[in-house]
């Protein structure tokens, strides 16, 4: 009886767990469109919840940026958004991310064609041949270099058309897409995050609290050397782990797919004059972008049109047809297709916060509890404050315009240096750009490299908040010290 008894639980517990085991396997991560529109359903229902309201503005003679006057906020009448008119605002959405879409196209058209040469395949060869078995210290030498270009020039979009050929990089030392997208994100997002001479973040928001430009740079500088280390140790496990075993990787089935459609380089295979040509048109590309980007503030139409000229001539030396280059940069334009239409349906969440009139009100309400909780944690607050207005104004220099003139005096109310408040702002601002779905940066990456955004929230997630909790230190010290 005893034997039965213990038999018959033994069958009920296997077969709950079959039972859950099954429940679990039919769970599916909702599509990002299905995710994206139930965010923006959520950003029409604020509008019916949170009072309308603004601040007045006024324009910076000496910069001509528009910026709130701090102490005038004042409610408007309610202007909520019917859910009828959604399909509205997610084309309003992609009409006003158009120069991102249109970059988006063209890079992925322009790389297509460059990719189907076969220069980047044997050129990758030849280094990695040469690396042997050193190849993994390439990650953090790579991270340095595109941080130094986001602490420098605020590099980030710039270097979406990167993207392609770190990914084949990476998977020429048999790690993955998401390593090689990460390389570049995450070098680039270490130094525009830590903002050694951004001008787009630490910049403008210096020259709103009246600070002498880009001043207070040794503790930013110490926060770029931690963000690279850790960004480094954490793309290189990942990346380890991937190479001992491919179905450990996030994006394994992407991974496959590629591996079969991928051509098998002969062992014997050398660098032809056309792919020393080819190899040479794209690192002067770069170079110029680097230049435009500096010397001319170049943007993304400008970027674009280099990207363009980079394929046409690529095509060329590559002894293509005319027909054959028309052809490769459609079907490179139709590869990121998906990840465009997710950048502009990403911007219609900002578009109904913005026609429902309540982004004034978030800010005004999060600063007012700010103001009375205790003093030791006003300055953390500030900082979480940041964080949590990044996902309704995802432009750093935008959100500086907006919450500076209200953080600084706040700030200054409390016994919070001006210097620390800025430090609040980009650090706030700049980390969760690694994984909102506002982020119209971060989409543009996941669009050129193919992976879904649920693949990639996996592997960043504890990364996000590693570096939030570092944030969280660096501004506490930065009160400490009275930076």
């Amino acid at each position: 009886m005893k034997g039965y008894l213990i038999m018959k639980t033994t069958e009920i517990l296997t077969e709950n767990k079959q039972k859950n085991k099954s429940k679990k396997s039919r769970f599916k991560v909702p599509h990002v469109f299905a995710l994206l529109f139930f965010i923006i359903l959520i950003a029409v229902a604020l509008t019916y919840i949170i009072p309308a309201g603004e601040f007045d503005r006024v324009e910076d003679p000496v910069t001509g940026r528009t910026l709130v006057v701090e102490g005038t906020y004042e409610n408007v009448p309610q202007n909520p958004v019917s859910i009828i008119d959604i399909p509205g605002l997610i084309i309003t959405g992609i009409n006003e991310a158009s120069a991102i879409i249109l970059f988006l196209f063209v890079v992925g058209g322009s790389f297509r064609i460059i990719t189907s040469t076969g220069a980047f395949d044997a050129g990758i060869r030849a280094v990695t041949t040469k690396l042997g078995n050193k190849d993994i210290l390439i990650i953090p030498l790579l991270i340095l270099i595109f941080a130094i270009c986001g602490a420098t020039v605020g590099m980030t979009i710039e270097a979406v058309g990167l993207v392609p050929l770190m990914i084949a990089f990476a998977r020429s030392m048999k790690y993955d897409a998401i390593t090689g997208m990460a390389i570049v994100l995450l070098g680039c997002f270490s130094g525009f995050i830590a903002g050694l001479m951004n001008p787009f973040t630490v910049g403008v928001a210096q020259q709103i609290a009246g600070l002498p430009m880009f001043s207070g740079m040794w503790l930013r500088a110490i926060i770029m050397v931690v963000l690279i280390i850790v960004s480094s140790i954490y793309i290189i496990r990942y990346a380890k782990k991937v190479k001992a075993d491919p179905t450990k990787s996030l994006v394994y089935e992407l991974e496959q797919k590629q591996r079969d459609n991928a051509l098998e380089l002969n062992p014997d295979f050398k660098l032809k004059l056309n792919h020393y040509l080819i190899l040479l048109t794209f690192m002067s590309g770069i170079g110029l972008l680097i230049w435009g980007v500096i010397t001319k503030h170049w943007y993304l139409e400008q970027m674009a049109a280099l990207f363009l000229a980079m394929g046409i001539l690529s095509g060329i030396f590559a002894g293509f047809s005319s027909s054959r280059i028309a052809e490769e940069f459609v079907e490179g334009a139709k590869s990121v297709t998906l990840g465009a239409l997710i950048v502009g349906i990403a911007m219609a969440i900002t578009v109904a916060l913005r026609e429902g009139q309540i982004i004034d009100s978030l800010i005004n309400g999060i600063a007012s509890i700010i103001m009375i909780l205790p003093d030791f944690l006003k300055v953390i607050s500030i900082y979480l404050f940041q964080n949590v207005i990044n996902f309704f104004i995802n432009s750093g220099s935008g959100q500086a315009t907006v919450t500076m003139p209200i953080m600084v005096p706040l700030g200054e109310l409390v016994g919070i240096t001006r210097q620390t408040t800025v430090l609040s702002f980009h650090l706030g601002d700049g980390f969760t750009n690694l994984i909102y779905p506002t982020a119209s940066t971060l989409m543009a990456y996941l669009a050129t490299a193919g992976i879904g955004y649920d693949k990639w929230v996996r592997f960043i997630w504890p990364l996000v908040l590693i570096f939030v909790a570092i944030g969280a230190v660096f501004v506490v010290f930065a009160h400490i010290i009275q930076y």
